[in-house]
């Protein structure tokens, strides 16, 4: 079966349990494929996109010579008569005469002729008001197309759009870019045994998921606030269906907590099946995590929307996020597949027979070594709290120390990951 197959939701229908890779695969292609058109936005809305079309340069950069110093634009032999002065933003006149100067202030452009500039701490101005120096070997100026010529490519398209994108477009004179703008993500929370305040107990259990996936989801780049967040709803086929048609109508991908099995109150794959849903991913070879899905729904503009079903066992529901949720966004975003870093590792790890085990782990920046945590079951959020990733470890194998493993890491933003550091 290719990997953009996709079967309709059939919640009688037997699921076919796909391999963690071929999943990963089928999701990224899927967000690919219904990917939005690009739209031009002003610089100071384009931070946390991403590029629609390679970044050229419009001009050589830099467009003209300018002086890397502050001093003296010089031609030919000192000493020099001073004949004008140039700060940035001035188009000089040209020098043209040897033994001539201009003052020069850094940022400026170099006047034509100029053959050049003497730093000002190493000038000196004599009592008839000359300049004297000895220049240096090298140029203190910075020659058209020093860092880029005129329709030189600088960024490909699918680069995130950060501060540094943004400075690099207005330094080439951009005042918009094409963009693929980030998805907006909701949450629907399933489950009339959960609590959404105080402390659990009596056969209700505190919703772990609700308060923490949209913060997930932003960091994969999704537009998700608390107004996105529906729940819990309750445990009936209509009020399934009611939630997922009212949160499709504003978002691109709906996530779903619990209800993934077939149990007498799992109300999801009926409700996609009235949606007239289709699965891109049911079911996945992976522990913890099973069972999720990811399906397509087309609505009535035509557009593409996703429901990805996360487990309701926190963790496992982590693990349908990494292993479905951060490719499908991927490909919607207009990225390039997420490549897995590795990292050794420094204890053993158990297999999980046919199925790929996702293992939390601690991963040491410097040496690259992926340390195992505790407190791991499919229900506990302790060890996820601790840890920087997923070690994946393949079918029919376990892991060994000394064993070179991909990590799937968690989203952390820059500052959680030096707080976190090594432990």
């Amino acid at each position: 079966m290719s990997t953009d197959a996709a079967v309709t939701a059939d919640p009688q229908a037997a699921p076919v349990t796909l391999a963690w890779t071929e999943a990963r695969a089928r999701a990224y292609d899927a967000g690919r494929a219904a990917a939005g058109e690009p739209v031009e936005v002003p610089l100071a809305e384009a931070d946390g996109q991403t590029l629609a079309e390679p970044l050229t340069t419009l001009t050589d950069l830099p467009a003209f010579p300018t002086s890397s110093v502050d001093g003296w634009a010089v031609r030919g032999a000192g000493p020099w008569r001073i004949v004008g002065r140039v700060l940035a933003g001035g188009t000089p006149p040209p020098l043209t005469e040897d033994g001539t100067t201009v003052e020069i202030a850094t940022g400026a452009m170099v006047p034509a002729g100029a053959t050049g500039v003497l730093r000002v701490e190493e000038s000196t101005r004599t009592a008839d008001g000359l300049v004297t120096g000895t220049l240096r070997a090298t140029p203190e100026w910075r020659s058209p197309g020093e860092e880029a010529y005129a329709g030189e490519e600088l960024l490909p398209a699918g680069t995130p759009v950060d501060p540094g994108v943004i400075g690099l477009a207005a330094s080439c004179g951009y005042d918009t870019l094409r963009v693929r703008r980030a998805p907006r993500a909701a949450l629907i929370v399933f489950g009339d045994e959960l609590l959404t305040a105080g402390r659990p107990g009596a056969g209700r259990v505190r919703d772990a998921l609700g308060p923490a996936v949209p913060g997930w989801l932003r960091r994969y780049g999704c537009v998700c606030t608390a107004a996105d967040v529906v729940g819990p709803v309750a445990d009936t086929l209509d009020a399934h269906v009611a939630a997922l048609r009212q949160a499709l109508e504003q978002a691109d991908l709906v996530c779903t907590t619990g209800g993934t099995m077939h149990g007498p109150v799992d109300h999801l794959h009926p409700a996609l099946a009235e949606l007239g849903a289709a699965y891109v991913v049911n079911t996945v070879a992976v522990r913890p995590g099973f069972p999720m899905l990811l399906a397509r729904v087309t609505g009535a503009d035509g557009r593409t929307r996703f429901v990805a079903g996360l487990p309701g066992n926190p963790q496992s529901a982590i693990v349908a996020i990494v292993s479905l949720v951060a490719p499908l966004l991927a490909g919607l975003r207009g990225r390039s597949m997420p490549e897995l870093p590795r990292a050794t590792l420094a204890e053993p790890v158990p297999g999980r027979g046919e199925y790929t085990h996702l293992a939390l782990v601690r991963v040491d920046p410097v040496q690259r070594t992926a340390h195992p945590v505790r407190h791991v079951g499919s229900a506990m959020l302790r060890g996820l709290a601790q840890a920087d990733g997923f070690a994946v470890i393949a079918p029919g194998t376990r892991g060994e120390p000394g064993n070179r493993v991909p990590v799937v890491p968690l989203p952390l933003l820059p500052d959680e990951r030096v707080q976190r550091g090594p432990r």
